[in-house]
């Protein structure tokens, strides 16, 4: 059997979640469901399980912007971030439209019909759905496993491999030897929560990354609650944050050697005396060039500092029987390996699409404002910002869906399409030199070299564009079917163009 809803969302974690609650609170007699392949709330904070696992963004530009996060921790926890999502699901009513084990496999546009066909995947089983709106909230990661490079003499560790995307439970690694690889967010993560009960950890890196100490809590945020309340508390914390993350990229970008010397200087002043910093905290790139990791309170510095961790920079000859043998010559003996080495993409959930019967080529398709794509009807996604915390984009991508939804309403057409411009120049979509980006990012629709093509990376310039900005602004044309032929008794083969 077919289930027909207005809007079928793709993805029941951060994105997907916000998703239904801006479309409920602007529709809410609109059907909808969200279509899960997992059988939980909450994506990448209900999957990633390993120790530490936290946000690298604060709380007050990571968390809703309709729901205010009262919690002491502006760096949160993935249990509290999970625990925030799946409330957040659970007050609005949300989780009653949640279908679990639904793995979306394909989706077809028919304009003859002005609606997608959705094939579903559910256990041994298919499903279809129809909708009139598809849109995909799953986020960019491969969720089956993440990225490991090609280790020699690994089959010969006796020790245990593991990888943080697939944390196993009864990994016990209190009073031994860990090796953690990497030195990205989720590496610098680890470290100082193994570090609590192994016997020592090594961070062994590569080439070092840019590493910036916040403070745990938002002291301002705390004193603005008790004088504003909490809703106009989180409001201003949440631009103050944004401005300072802001101002911080800007910097970074335009002022590279003077953010550099200030990234050092917070380094040395948390390092014990005499630390080599520029050997294991001094990356080769510009700041921002990759995204910058956070640690709260310093946590990394402190396990450094306490001889319960310590960094090595070297590359890998090949693993031992009892740890890792090193470049250098150095052999570092483990008991445990865990490979942060990254994640990897996967666009749009590896969803087929097509249009008209037409396959979609992802990578031949230009994405329009950075969530939907040229020549593709009634179809949006979600990329958060790579600069800043991924909510802020995904509300404005919700709030943006909700504008052109009422658009379609209010002016009796039931199709709305990026057209497609040749003229303009093909650019990556993401502009990040992160390497689970270049690995992946051929297989992405390309962005434009010049707006409304562009994907942005400035919430600011955003808010003003995508929740205030012209819709029918020449490229996202909005349409009709002609009525149906009483005597064929069938739709017409062309969509009816409506000028605004």
């Amino acid at each position: 059997m077919t289930e027909h809803v207005d809007v079928l969302i793709v993805g029941a974690g951060l994105s997907g979640i916000g998703a239904a609650h801006h479309l409920q609170q602007e529709f809410p007699g609109r059907s909808y469901a969200i279509l899960e392949a997992r059988n939980a709330i909450g994506g990448t904070w209900d999957l990633f399980r390993y120790p530490g696992v936290r946000s690298d963004s604060d709380m007050y530009t990571l968390g809703y912007r309709f729901r205010p996060w009262t919690q002491g921790k502006a760096i949160a926890d993935g249990p509290a971030i999970l625990r925030y999502i799946r409330d957040t699901a659970a007050d609005a009513g949300i989780v009653h439209r949640i279908r679990f084990g639904h793995r979306v496999i394909r989706a077809s546009w028919s304009t003859d019909a002005a609606r997608w066909t959705v094939e579903v995947r559910r256990g041994e089983t298919t499903a279809t759905f129809t909708c009139a709106f598809l849109y995909m909230c799953g986020g960019y990661y491969r969720y089956d496993r993440g990225h490991t490079p090609e280790f020699a003499g690994l089959d010969d560790f006796r020790g245990r491999v593991v990888h943080p995307q697939q944390w196993p439970e009864d990994l016990d690694y209190a009073g031994k030897r860990v090796v953690v690889i990497g030195s990205g967010a989720t590496a610098v993560t680890l470290v100082p929560a193994m570090a609590e009960t192994a016997a020592h950890v090594t961070m062994l890196q590569r080439s070092p990354s840019y590493i910036l100490p916040v403070p745990a809590a938002d002291a301002l945020a705390t004193r603005l609650r008790a004088l504003l309340g909490t809703r106009r508390a989180y409001t201003v914390t949440r631009w103050k944050n944004v401005l300072v993350s802001t101002l911080i990229y800007q910097l970074s970008r335009r002022r590279p050697d003077m953010m550099r010397k200030f990234l050092r200087e917070q380094n040395v002043r948390r390092l014990p005396g005499g630390y080599d910093v520029d050997t294991h905290f001094k990356p080769s790139y510009n700041p921002w060039d990759q995204r910058l990791c956070l640690v709260p309170d310093g946590d990394l510095f402190r396990s450094i500092g306490a001889g319960r961790a310590s960094v090595v920079t070297d590359r890998i000859e090949r693993f031992t029987a009892t740890g890792l043998r090193l470049e250098s010559g150095t052999e570092l003996e483990a008991d445990v390996v865990v490979t942060a080495t990254g994640l990897r993409l996967l666009p749009l959930g590896g969803i087929e699409l097509a249009v008209d019967g037409r396959p979609v080529e992802l990578p031949e398709t230009m994405a329009y404002k950075g969530m939907m794509l040229g020549g593709v009807p009634n179809f949006a996604f979600t990329i958060g910002y790579t600069n800043a915390s991924w909510t802020l984009k995904a509300d404005l991508v919700a709030e943006y869906v909700c504008r052109i939804l009422r658009y379609l309403d209010d002016h009796g057409c039931d199709t709305c399409t990026p057209a497609p411009d040749p003229t303009v120049p093909a650019t990556p979509l993401l502009d990040f030199q992160a390497g689970y980006v270049l690995r992946s990012i051929e297989e992405f629709p390309r962005a434009g070299g010049r707006r409304p093509w562009r994907l942005g990376m400035n919430y600011a310039q955003d808010v003003l564009t995508l929740r205030y900005g012209r819709l029918a602004d020449g490229t996202l044309r909005f349409s009709n079917r002609p009525p149906r032929s009483e005597s064929s008794g069938v739709g017409g083969q062309e969509s009816e163009t409506v000028t605004i």
